[in-house]
């Protein structure tokens, strides 16, 4: 795991504590296959009633872990900023590699023959990490709403699910939110507009719920009242609001899967999934087999 220690910095008994904490949380979570966003660390201390639950701690906490990281105290991948990434195009060494890397990520469109097409959708950029490992596995396209999702994105996705509907298959779409007058209604809204661009789509909010405020107890943050929505959400839910980010990693990942396998036909699933497998077979052979395929066709070509 990546430390190092950049600058030099003496910590307070109290901030050590908060250092020796957050590096237990954390490796836990990275042991799960798990990082975590700052916010969501904060929660997790919050949840452990280790913090209180105010703007100020949760600064106080990001200038600790700052400070511990470049102190070389805290492994630097524990802690990822979702929300700005390298992009570019990928690169290999040789023409082996192309091979051993789509042999590798090879993939054929298992949820083509379900009778369900589904996809999940999250309010926040920042916890697509989160969502990334479940969708994955299961082979399921996810999406950044980043809040109430734009016209154009919504537009495409009906034009998306109309598609799958002419296919035969029925469009879901797994959404979660924020429990707060804005992220309620943001499946309301993407179930509205959707059926506004004519795409028939089962939207199913799975997070976050009342029945998980009430389970889970995450901790609650005031409704923002300068919210338009702020009055019809506190006469039906109270003056108290909660973020997704608040939920475990763990729970996240499991309600997503017990979700996606409502909707999957298991045995179709089982079928596609040995047929890709032997394709896939058949891309690794010819990989372990690159010389004399390279030659072979080196041959047929001075012939």
């Amino acid at each position: 795991m990546p430390r190092r220690a950049y600058i030099e910095r003496k910590f307070s008994p109290a901030s050590k504590a908060l250092i020796v904490k957050a590096e237990e949380i954390c490796r836990a979570y990275a042991a799960q296959g798990f990082d975590l966003t700052l916010r969501q660390l904060y929660y997790q201390f919050v949840a452990r009633d280790l913090l209180p639950n105010k703007l100020s701690e949760y600064k106080r906490l990001g200038s600790v872990v700052n400070d511990a990281r470049l102190a070389g105290l805290l492994d630097w991948s524990y802690i990822v900023d979702r929300t700005r990434n390298l992009r570019g195009l990928p690169h290999w060494d040789d023409p082996r590699s192309v091979i051993q890397a789509a042999a590798s990520g090879y993939r054929t469109e298992r949820w083509a023959s379900q009778p369900y097409r589904v996809e999940v959708w999250i309010e926040k950029d920042a916890l697509v990490g989160v969502i990334a490992g479940v969708c994955e596995r299961h082979d399921i396209d996810y999406f950044s709403c980043r809040g109430y999702t734009s016209q154009s994105e919504l537009w495409g996705a009906a034009q998306r699910m109309i598609g799958y509907q002419g296919s035969g298959q029925k469009p879901v779409v797994i959404h979660l939110g924020d429990h707060d007058p804005s992220g309620v209604d943001m499946t309301r809204d993407i179930r509205e507009r959707l059926a506004l661009f004519e795409a028939d789509v089962e939207v199913r909010r799975i997070a976050l719920n009342m029945d998980q405020v009430l389970a889970y107890d995450p901790p609650p943050n005031p409704a923002k009242l300068t919210d338009s929505r702020a009055g019809g959400y506190i006469r039906e839910h109270g003056r108290s609001s909660w973020e997704l980010d608040a939920l475990e990693p763990t729970l996240l990942d499991r309600l997503i899967e017990d979700e996606i396998e409502l909707f999957r036909d298991e045995d179709l699933w089982d079928q596609e999934t040995r047929i890709m497998r032997r394709e896939q077979s058949l891309l690794e052979a010819v990989a372990g087999q690159w010389d004399d395929v390279a030659a072979m066709v080196a041959e047929g070509g001075e012939s």
